[in-house]
């Protein structure tokens, strides 16, 4: 025969919990991202939000960048968060590969100037193919700008500068005079926050 259950007082599992309030970095606007529950607000120290570019800087053409943010503090009931990725739709970048064409990536490690380790891919789509010397050339300006531009200069503005895409804006510049080029993305970042902001 089956031990009987304990009885006694339950609490509801959703009553014992609160709801929080989660915001993007002040780089970023500070924008509401929506809310969260938790009935420890420590448990929400790390906790994942997604959200697409559009929704926060109030333009549609940004719509296929979805950016990642992590909580990182939380005062009352309201959850800050920071930065720790972005990525491009598949299908956008899809979009972009044509026939007689050339894709060129390169991964870029670095350190920001406050600490954060970054990991940004980088995208060239050229408008007619590009021979193995090209593509090399292209790959080491690529990795060379994006690497000093990283190193020289805070998260936070390696940030704005892919949201405003003035980083892709300037790469394209160099690019374009070694072999015509249609696009250039920074179509990936993974951020790995210091220790005292995580």
């Amino acid at each position: 025969m089956a031990a009987k259950k304990p009885t006694g007082r339950r609490v509801d599992g959703w009553k014992a919990k609160s709801w929080y309030k989660v915001y993007s970095p002040d780089n970023v606007g500070k924008v509401y991202l929506g809310d969260t529950v938790a009935d420890d607000p420590g448990k929400l120290i790390g906790r994942v939000m997604h959200a697409p570019l559009s929704e926060l800087v109030n333009d549609y053409t940004k719509q296929n960048v979805k950016m990642k943010f992590a909580i990182t503090n939380v005062a009352g009931d309201a959850a800050y968060t920071s930065f720790i990725g972005h990525e491009l739709a598949r299908d956008f970048i899809r979009s972009l590969v044509k026939r007689r064409t050339s894709r060129i990536d390169c991964v870029v490690n670095f350190v920001t100037k406050d600490g954060c380790k970054v990991r940004a891919t980088v995208t060239c789509f050229t408008l007619t193919r590009a021979d193995q010397s090209q593509q090399h050339e292209i790959r080491r300006i690529l990795t060379e700008d994006v690497l000093v531009f990283g190193k020289e200069n805070e998260l936070g503005v390696f940030v704005n500068n892919i949201i405003n895409g003035d980083l892709a804006k300037e790469l394209f510049k160099k690019v374009k005079e070694l072999h015509p080029v249609r696009r250039v993305e920074v179509i990936k970042t993974k951020v790995e926050l210091p220790k005292s902001s995580a």
